[in-house]
């Protein structure tokens, strides 16, 4: 794996019961003032997560791995081990932001030139080196990298101006999904909290939770208080595929966790930088390949599905502390609080109202949603939030459901489910695969194939929030500097189906049964 098989991730102490915000870009500088934003400032016991009095700011980056649509094989473990090492400088240079409050407040220019500037030219270095790799290989790096190493603070309203709102040109809007934009959602956050989403007085603006870095009131949405915001799914035409295949694969009740993304970050450690449920393959980790997959045990009771499926983890953030609290992914970097373990983990493949579907080949890695729609956008956002009883009526990308009593939060994902007929990856972890559209047509080129969904059903007490403030929220785990955000939900893939179940699964859908 060359230079990206040592560790690149450096420990975090990202503290925030205090941190600092950001109110705007302006004349070259930023401008800074304080906040508070902590579960245990002033009454610990209160377990509450305190929106903070300002405007706060995050770091925002280009995304240098969605511009690489063509990277050569042999480059591609040095060039995924580069664009590991620039996901930490932005974790460093996030912790930097929330552990220097004082210089910020006496210096206006102090995160220009002492977070910023640095953070370009150590960018600037590291797009150096993933152009040479590619060129080094006979590739051609694009022109476009040169410009993709500076980054600027991003103000509190910008993050939710970013992640609150509606979907459109995302992917819940490219027939892969049955919810609607999501702009009735927000709409009604207003009148459904209390006023929260704005006119309270500013007390909206902070970073909030417990690690100071999210979530904050305006993530959260009574779910009750929302219009119906889902359309008709296309109706199965003559030709389509109308059966499904589910797999049991547990809710990872044993407890496989760790902090790395094969996929995107294969041999790098923490390459996540949050942490991951993992039912399916037992042997998912940074270093496993096709080989270390095929001969892994499973938790699937059909022992033919040896596939991983993973997301990054939901914590309870109540002032409490779990066994990460001290590592990096973990409290190190910001999530923090009770991990909770899915009530119900369902896994079904379902078929194309259009056409018939073909097999998937073997090891296909899919990523479904963004990790990183706070300072990305919506693009690639396909998180989908609701409560049970509520799920055929509401579903939500940009803000957390409040459910009812009685009612559970589920996270659902529909993944991708045109393939380009050769590859298993591709550089950018998008291009090899694509959504179908609205009919369930996908584009010139890609086939049909089983599209995997997930309904992940949790049961913990509901968020409150009162003047402003949230109680025992709940949140995804993410990189530290996505602050929490809904949107940030995202969901990973492996095919690990051994041939005739594979078949089974193909055969099930296009006969319009019902298997497992």
């Amino acid at each position: 794996m060359g230079r990206n098989i040592r560790k690149r991730r450096s420990p975090l102490a990202v503290r925030a019961v205090a941190a600092s915000a950001a109110l705007a870009i302006g004349g070259g500088g930023l401008i800074w003032a304080n906040f508070y934003a902590s579960a245990h400032e002033g009454n610990s016991t209160q377990n509450q997560t305190k929106a903070a009095t300002t405007q706060v700011a995050t770091i925002k980056c280009p995304d240098v791995g969605q511009q690489l649509s063509n990277v050569p094989n042999q480059a591609r473990g040095e060039v995924d081990g580069e664009l590991a090492t620039l996901d930490q400088q932005i974790t460093d240079a996030y912790q930097r932001l929330a552990t220097t409050r004082d210089a910020q407040t006496r210096d206006a220019s102090f995160v220009q030139n002492s977070i910023l500037g640095p953070l370009k030219d150590r960018r600037a270095a590291i797009i150096d080196r993933i152009q040479l790799e590619i060129n080094r290989v006979g590739g051609n790096a694009p022109n476009s990298l040169d410009g993709l190493a500076t980054c600027t603070g991003q103000a509190a309203d910008q993050t939710q101006a970013n992640t609150g709102g509606q979907n459109t040109g995302g992917q819940n809007n490219n027939g892969g999904a049955t919810a609607s934009p999501s702009a009735s959602a927000s709409a009604s956050a207003t009148a459904g909290n209390g006023g929260q989403q704005g006119g309270n007085g500013g007390q909206q603006a902070g970073n909030g939770g417990q690690a100071g870095n999210g979530p904050v009131a305006a993530d959260f949405v009574d779910i009750t208080k929302v219009q119906p915001n889902v359309a008709q799914k296309a109706r199965t035409q003559a030709g389509g595929s109308a059966g499904t295949f589910s797999s049991s694969c547990g809710v990872n009740a044993n407890k496989k966790f760790n902090t790395d993304n094969v996929i995107v970050a294969p041999g790098v450690t923490n390459g996540a930088h949050h942490l991951h449920d993992y039912v399916g393959n037992q042997s998912n980790d940074a270093f496993a390949n096709n080989d270390t997959f095929a001969a892994a045990q499973t938790s699937c009771a059909n022992q033919g599905d040896k596939s991983s499926y993973y997301w990054p983890v939901v914590r309870i953030q109540n002032g409490t502390q779990d066994f990460d609290q001290n590592n990096d992914g973990g409290g190190k970097e910001g999530n923090v609080g009770a991990i909770k373990t899915v009530k119900q983990a369902q896994i079904k493949f379902v078929g194309n109202p259009k056409s018939k579907v073909v097999a998937m080949p073997k090891f296909l890695r899919i990523i479904t949603g963004d990790a990183k729609t706070t300072t990305n956008g919506l693009a690639n956002a396909n998180a989908h939030w609701s409560c049970t009883g509520f799920e055929n009526k509401v579903q939500l990308t940009t803000q957390y459901p409040i459910c009812p009593q009685g009612s559970s939060v589920v996270r659902t994902f529909k993944f991708q489910s045109c393939w380009d007929g050769v590859n298993i990856d591709s550089a950018n972890h998008r291009t090899h695969v694509a959504f179908a559209d609205a009919q369930g047509n996908c584009a010139n080129g890609f086939k049909a194939i089983p599209q995997l969904t997930m309904r992940l059903v949790y049961n913990f007490a509901a968020p409150t929030i009162q003047n402003g403030q949230v109680k025992n929220a709940y949140a995804v785990d993410g990189f530290p500097e996505q602050l929490h955000k809904p949107a940030t939900d995202h969901d990973d893939f492996i095919n690990v189906f051994d041939v005739n179940t594979m078949n089974k699964v193909v055969s099930c859908i296009n006969n319009g049964q019902r298997c497992r």
